[in-house]
């Protein structure tokens, strides 16, 4: 998709403003390679994820399918509620785009009142025995807020005021995550700093936009001082406790070789990374099937953004095209963290691997994201 104008011409947005949306749209076309795509990368995470957790399902709960079998529930539901959203005209979700994202932010503060803490952050809110983490239903909301905003006031993007009211409500949204968890705020910043960019002909708000997140990231860094710590471990890991987990996992990743020590036999595993299932589930990735594996780990999301690219590029109209950005923004932005952080490229920070890591929350939503891209796919005309 063009960031200067919308391929379909300049009154693509005003014809998303026309038609009105019907719950159900009835599309001739579908994307069956990128739902084939999230299917077999989802499938190759739960082999993982009974991989990684059996050894710590056994001797947390007698039981070494635990996790997955926790996991294969999570993914069975989201995969429903998928296809159910790719039936469903995602031209509706503008009409109530800023009450999606307000709705977000209020349980985002409500995670500072009632919210439970993990690995000693409030992530956490649950209602009765289920749990989720508002910060990932805010990347969602994000996404639809400012493909709806863009697409609305696209004039307005070029004025510099314009721009800052139309981004407010996202900057408040990010500021309340970043307090929570400054990883997911940058993969947050990320979505609406793109979105943005390929929606406007200008650029020097995105030059403006990316150093307000750099000034945002220090002064982050700055005031919390366990942050700071986290960049001496990333320059020498070795040298302090907390580094331990990195270098189990870079252990991990350089005895795996170029094929593997094969499926299931890993040794990292074994208590030495821990939580291997969680956000270092990379490691143990290169450790079984070594750096042929992960390349064709790292080959398949490629297929997968390049697939968004394509629903983007030919969407019917404007709003279309800035949800499966977003979306796709979302997937590039948080694959790239959590292998530089498995690899110790940049600072150790907590960040799940995009259908692979074990978590119901960060499945379902991102299996929501991307009903809605399969959504906009549906209303591309077959032979364009």
């Amino acid at each position: 998709m063009n960031h200067t104008k919308h391929p379909n011409g300049e009154g693509a947005p005003e014809e998303t403003m026309q038609r009105r949306p019907s719950l159900w749209y009835q599309g001739r076309y579908f994307d069956f390679p990128l739902a084939g795509i999230i299917l077999f990368i989802v499938c190759i995470g739960l082999v993982m994820v009974y991989s990684t957790s059996a050894y710590r399902g056994q001797e947390l709960y007698n039981d070494s399918g635990y996790f997955v079998k926790r996991q294969i529930v999570f993914a069975l539901v989201a995969t429903v509620i998928m296809f159910l959203l790719s039936k469903v005209d995602y031209r509706i979700y503008m009409r109530y785009a800023k009450s999606i994202l307000l709705i977000a932010m209020a349980l985002l503060v409500l995670v500072y009142i009632i919210g439970t803490a993990s690995h000693g952050s409030a992530r956490w809110l649950y209602i009765g025995p289920f749990g989720f983490q508002p910060s990932e239903f805010a990347k969602l909301a994000l996404i639809i807020y400012t493909a709806a905003v863009c697409t609305r006031k696209s004039k307005s993007l070029n004025k510099p005021g314009s721009l800052a009211k139309i981004m407010l409500l996202p900057v408040i949204a990010i500021v309340l995550i970043a307090i929570e968890n400054l990883s997911t705020a940058i993969i947050c910043f990320a979505i609406v700093m793109l979105v943005t960019f390929v929606a406007s002909p200008k650029t020097w708000h995105f030059v403006v936009l990316a150093l307000i997140g750099v000034a945002g990231c220090a002064l982050f860094i700055a005031l919390a001082g366990y942050r700071a710590d986290r960049l001496r471990i990333w320059l020498a890991p070795e040298k302090y406790p907390d580094g331990y987990q990195t270098m189990q996992s870079l252990y991990a990743i350089g005895s795996g070789g170029l094929f593997g020590k094969g499926l299931g036999n890993s040794m990292q595993k074994m208590g030495f990374i821990p939580e291997s299932h969680n956000d270092m589930i990379f490691s143990v990735i290169c450790e079984e099937l070594g750096v042929f594996g992960a390349i064709c780990i790292i080959l398949l999301f490629i297929a997968l953004i390049y697939r968004c690219t394509v629903i983007a590029i030919n969407s019917a109209d404007r709003f279309g095209g800035l949800l499966t950005v977003g979306v796709m923004v979302h997937i590039a932005v948080q694959v790239l963290i959590n292998i530089s952080v498995v690899t110790n490229t940049i600072p150790p920070t907590g960040v799940p691997l995009p259908f692979i890591s074990y978590g119901g929350s960060s499945i379902v939503f991102i299996l929501l994201e991307m009903g809605i891209a399969l959504s906009v796919s549906r209303q591309i005309k077959p032979g364009r």
